[in-house]
């Protein structure tokens, strides 16, 4: 099999995947999901014309001459209805969110009033009429879509969520992830230290990575080098929606993740990617359960994970932005690069006059898992690039974030 590019390794996972179905939430549990049904207004909102501030409801006719003075014949606060309808010469005090009275088109603030006795007040500011006023539906109309499959539940829809009334929403079920560590070399996080033995951090770094998606996925624990032991924390492994196995799919004679999937009855799609760090990544199916075999050095796992498995668990569960947001900065040193792989910097990034700065985070061996610690994000040099001089462009991939973009937004 020929190695893909990373565009094409991407295309070849996010065709192979789609949303899972609906399951019901209530509001309070919401957020980070994705919306599965469409959502209508209850209610005209606002349901009248509201005062936007704290003043006086008026005539702006009445303002003609300014200062002016107007008798305020009621309070309206929010939550009452005006009982008066307004005459020539007269005004009602109103906060924020009361509804207008009937007669005024306007409002002044407060600030631009002063109080006089006897229930009078001077306007010293004329204003047009619709001045600070909030009309009726302004925000939305009774019955009109506020929101379609595919919105992520951000604080801002759960507040939307609650103005029509959905205590209960339909959402797109998440997939159920775990995730499996191979290999004779590695020492559990419970074990005595082993001089001799390397600690498994993959396991937990892709947990974070998948926590990070609000998704919480089950470790399966260490593999050992045997087929048949393999096997079994495979079969287990495939009871989940998606597998992660880190390690053990290189070409090594003791790489016995590949041929032992594949007699489980995998679908290997791709088993060798154009990229530096992770080119030893692999993806699969079994009937409807895919399988990620990520690579055993902790960085190109990470790597690996960002490119190809975000996607797919993003578009599993229902979002239709599916990358991570990428950015343009300029490098501040040079970087060489031997042209064939796109390859994956590790990057810190620095806002300065006229836009962001990007800087190694130190040595980028694949095994060196502070440059990922440390990075903001991933520097993206094209495969077919010679090399990068100090202020070259380059688009960076963020790692901390919540906003996410439709596509990988780099060139290879």
């Amino acid at each position: 099999m020929e190695y893909l590019s990373v565009a094409a390794a991407q295309q070849c996972v996010l065709e192979s995947v789609a949303a899972f179905g609906a399951e019901p939430v209530k509001l309070e549990q919401s957020l980070g999901r994705v919306l599965a049904e469409e959502v209508r207004a209850n209610r005209d909102q606002p349901p009248y014309d509201i005062s936007a501030m704290d003043g006086y409801a008026l005539r702006s006719t009445d303002l003609a001459g300014i200062p002016a003075t107007l008798e305020i014949v009621e309070d309206i606060k929010a939550g009452d209805m005006p009982t008066k309808t307004l005459a020539s010469g007269q005004c009602a005090r109103i906060m924020t969110g009361a509804p207008m009275p009937q007669g005024a088109d306007a409002v002044i603030r407060v600030e631009d009033t002063e109080a006089k006795p006897n229930n009078v007040v001077q306007i010293n500011q004329a204003v047009k009429p619709g001045n600070d006023i909030r009309r009726l539906g302004e925000n939305m109309r009774n019955g009109e879509v506020v929101l379609t499959p595919g919105t992520a539940i951000t604080p801002g829809v759960i507040g939307v969520l609650a103005t029509v009334k959905r205590a209960q929403v339909q959402v797109y079920r998440r997939p159920r992830v775990a995730i499996l560590s191979t290999g004779n070399e590695l020492e559990g996080l419970d074990e005595p230290v082993d001089p001799n033995k390397i600690p498994n951090s993959n396991s937990y770094a892709l947990m974070g990575q998948v926590q990070a998606l609000g998704i919480e996925p089950v470790l399966l624990g260490i593999a050992r080098d045997d087929p048949d032991e393999l096997a079994r924390y495979l079969k287990r492994g495939l009871e989940y929606d998606v597998l992660l196995v880190s390690g053990g799919t290189s070409v090594g004679v003791h790489d016995y993740v590949r041929p032992t999937i594949e007699a489980l009855g995998a679908q290997m799609l791709f088993w060798r990617v154009a990229m530096k760090p992770g080119h030893p990544v692999a993806f699969g199916k079994v009937g409807e359960k895919i399988i990620f075999g990520l690579p055993g050095n902790p960085v190109s796992s990470m790597v690996c994970f960002e490119e190809f498995v975000v996607p797919a668990l993003r578009r599993m569960m229902g979002h239709a932005r599916t990358h991570r947001r990428t950015i343009e900065a300029r490098m501040t040193h040079n970087v060489k690069h031997q042209p064939g792989r796109t390859e994956f910097i590790r990057v810190l990034l620095a806002k300065e006059p006229g836009g962001y700065t990007a800087t190694s985070t130190g040595a980028q061996g694949s095994g060196m898992l502070l440059s990922m610690a440390r990075a903001d994000g991933l520097a993206v040099v094209p495969g077919d690039c010679n090399g990068l001089t100090a202020g070259s462009t380059v688009a960076v991939q963020l790692l901390d974030g919540t906003v996410f973009q439709d596509d990988a937004g780099f060139k290879e």
